[in-house]
């Protein structure tokens, strides 16, 4: 069952983030706020929602997204921005029928495209998003600013 997060799903919404972190052996990273998270997702201003995977009623998998823009296209787009399911639940199909659930939301709102990235290590991610027929972008490399640098940056900001 796939079905839209609400703010009772915050702790476990939380939880799947700290999971995913340690499969990614990024927990070192996480400096996660569990209000700031509430307040981001479904405050006044909402940043992304998330699709929740149920099994039996256990919450097992989700999908964080937001909308982005394609100037070349000029239409919006979805970005997902983690897609995570416990270990015990993965081969049933709740990564599919998270993604099918997600195309359908970008689909209704005339999305251009449906966008994400993965670990180069991720093997069996990499194999699954092929599955879906999803194609890499090799050609182009992702940019981060954060920390120290963001901030930087920010005050070097002209008006």
């Amino acid at each position: 069952m796939i079905r839209e997060a609400t703010i009772d799903d915050v702790p476990a919404i939380a939880a799947l983030i700290r999971a995913l972190a340690e499969y990614e052996h990024l927990a070192h990273e996480l400096t996660l706020d569990v209000d700031a998270l509430a307040a981001h997702l479904f405050g006044e201003r909402r940043y992304a929602e998330v699709l929740l995977a149920a099994d039996v009623g256990e919450v097992v998998g989700f999908a964080l997204f937001f909308h982005n823009f394609s100037t070349f296209l000029g239409q919006p787009g979805i970005y997902l921005e983690d897609l995570f399911i416990v270990p015990e639940h993965r081969g049933a199909g709740h990564g599919k029928a998270l993604i099918a659930w997600l195309a359908r939301i970008a689909v209704a709102r005339g999305c251009g495209r449906l966008e994400w990235s993965v670990l180069d290590w991720n093997e069996p991610s990499i194999a699954f998003y092929r599955s879906l027929g999803a194609r890499a972008m090799d050609d182009w490399t992702t940019y981060r600013l954060s920390g120290d640098a963001l901030a930087g940056l920010a005050e070097s900001a002209v008006g």
